[in-house]
């Protein structure tokens, strides 16, 4: 990284979330669980999805994509911190600390570009039933994941680069669990103003333009779905986007609290309870969301478990 010959900071500290020795543990059992939920739920939903030829259509291709991307955003933080607290450590390295903060940030843009897409799908499915299988074709799907991979890949490595060129002198000690932005730019000793620019110019494009698209997709959803004569016929429609829009709204609310809102207004508080929400609380929730209120999905899990149960 070309920020190590400006730096005399050659390792980080990341401070747990509580100096407490009997917090620690219980937070240790917590976030263990935790992940082993999310890790266990989203690999059913892929495992499902790509065992029951009935799932698949691209709805449940974007949700398997989606699962995957959740599995690796809370492997790239959780794992790290467990291992620091088995080995009473808080350390992790110069170079360690802004690949973790890159998957970070490439996590966080393929679920805003997969939120997106699967607001469209709907979209689709909803307002043009009859051409959705002309227009959601396997090859446009798998060019629109392609296209959220590129656009990703390339605004996490601007980002990652001008905040690995910034000068950290002194303090190292990151009030965060894990390498973030907010925390990295209040140590630096350099001038941040750049940085923090882009991230409210480029990251806000990359943030606003999705969520936009997916604001129009559901109002257009909407004003179809209103002009249903039944009720029941509405009732269906509104249940197969109620599960995307749970995530969106949870999703999109913490990172806008954390990342679009000035560095000066963060606490280290406020800051860490948004990170776990998104990074740790809405991958977690994620399959629950999409299983709970999904029947095809609840029947692709019995069967497969069904069948898993059965061989044993």
């Amino acid at each position: 990284m070309s920020g190590e010959n400006q730096s005399s900071v050659s390792e980080f500290l990341l401070l747990w979330l509580s100096r407490q020795p009997q917090q620690q543990q219980l937070l240790f059992v917590l976030f263990l669980s935790m992940y082993l939920v999310t890790v266990l739920g989203n690999l059913l939903i892929i495992l499902a999805i790509s065992t029951d030829s009935r799932l698949h259509s691209p709805m449940y291709f974007f949700l398997s994509n989606l699962s995957f991307v959740d599995i690796c955003f809370t492997s790239t933080t959780i794992p790290k911190m467990l291992t620091n607290h088995l080995l009473e450590s808080q350390s992790i390295s110069f170079s360690g600390c802004f690949i973790q903060m890159y998957f970070l940030f490439l996590c966080v843009d393929i679920d805003n570009f997969l939120l997106a897409v699967m607001a469209y799908d709907r979209f689709v499915a909803v307002c043009h039933p009859l051409h959705y299988t002309t227009k959601m074709t396997p090859r446009l799907c798998a060019l629109l994941v392609a296209v959220s991979w590129g656009i990703s890949c390339v605004n996490t490595l601007l980002h990652t680069l001008l905040i690995a060129r910034l000068s950290f002198c002194a303090d190292n000690r990151i009030l965060h669990y894990f390498c973030d932005a907010a925390p990295l730019l209040k140590l630096s000793c350099s001038d941040t103003h750049l940085n923090e620019m882009l991230i409210l110019t480029v990251g806000g494009l990359i943030i606003t333009i999705p969520l936009v698209c997916i604001l129009v997709s559901y109002i257009c959803i909407t004003s179809a779905v209103l002009r249903v004569p039944s009720t029941k016929g509405k009732q269906k429609a509104f249940s197969t986007c109620g599960s995307h829009l749970a995530v969106v709204f949870l999703f999109y609310g913490t990172i806008i609290a954390e990342y679009f809102s000035p560095s000066s207004s963060h606490s280290s508080e406020t800051d860490t309870i948004t990170t776990v929400m998104y990074t740790v609380v809405t991958p977690m929730l994620n399959p629950f969301i999409y299983t709970l209120r999904n029947k095809d999905m609840k029947g692709a899990l019995r069967k497969m478990i069904g069948r898993k149960m059965g061989s044993i």
